[in-house]
């Protein structure tokens, strides 16, 4: 396995996460030297991580050395990597470090506070980023725990969430369930969901 397709970074608005497969199951067989699960990786996360070095302010040289630094660990952690579903959170912390190491290289002792101001400033861009960084991980994080629910949950989820909203009759007669087990059931798979390590890793970070 190697990280050689990881030296560039792609803008958020580039990628085409694929969606067919679960991080459990890309990083499981990028562990075997799968490298389309590999590449699937990184076009899942990169806008992770671009997310995070705009909010830094850095300029894409200094975006793709982060990139770059943040691939190669994980290709040196990944046979370490105790929960795959935490992942994202994983990235993003190692690129926060990685932001926080070239800041420091070019600006020294003036690093932390700029730090400080990057994290405090309201910024357009920097909102921007945030948002971008907020909706990646999220969007992860919900897929993973979406994909672990059972058949019916999946079902069940999906209708709810049905735009335009479906009445719960509706819902009832296209299950084949009682409207009444409706909301119990939601929130049994609710909560399910709210526990699945992905969803926990995001909350506690």
């Amino acid at each position: 396995m190697t990280a050689g397709t990881a030296c560039t970074l792609i803008p958020p608005q580039q990628t085409n996460s694929p969606a067919e497969s679960t991080v459990n199951d890309l990083v499981a067989r990028a562990k075997d030297g799968d490298k389309q699960a590999w590449d699937a990786l990184i076009e899942r996360y990169a806008p992770l991580i671009w997310s995070i070095c705009r909010r830094h302010r850095l300029g894409r040289a200094d975006a793709d050395d982060v990139g770059q630094s943040v691939w190669l660990r994980l290709v040196d952690q990944l046979d370490r990597l105790r929960d795959p579903a935490a992942l994202p959170g994983w990235l993003a912390t190692t690129a926060r470090r990685e932001c926080l190491r070239v800041l420091c290289a070019t600006q020294g002792p003036r690093a932390t506070m700029y730090e400080r101001d990057v994290e405090t400033l309201p910024d357009e861009r920097i909102g921007l980023a945030e948002q971008g960084l907020l909706a990646a991980e999220r969007h992860a994080a919900l897929r993973e725990a979406f994909d672990q629910l059972p058949p019916n949950g999946k079902q069940l989820i999906s209708l709810l969430i049905a735009d335009p909203p479906l009445p719960y009759a509706d819902i009832s007669a296209q299950l084949g369930i009682p409207v009444g087990s409706i909301g119990p059931n939601r929130s049994r798979y609710l909560d399910k969901m709210r526990r699945h390590p992905a969803i926990a890793a995001l909350i506690n970070a």
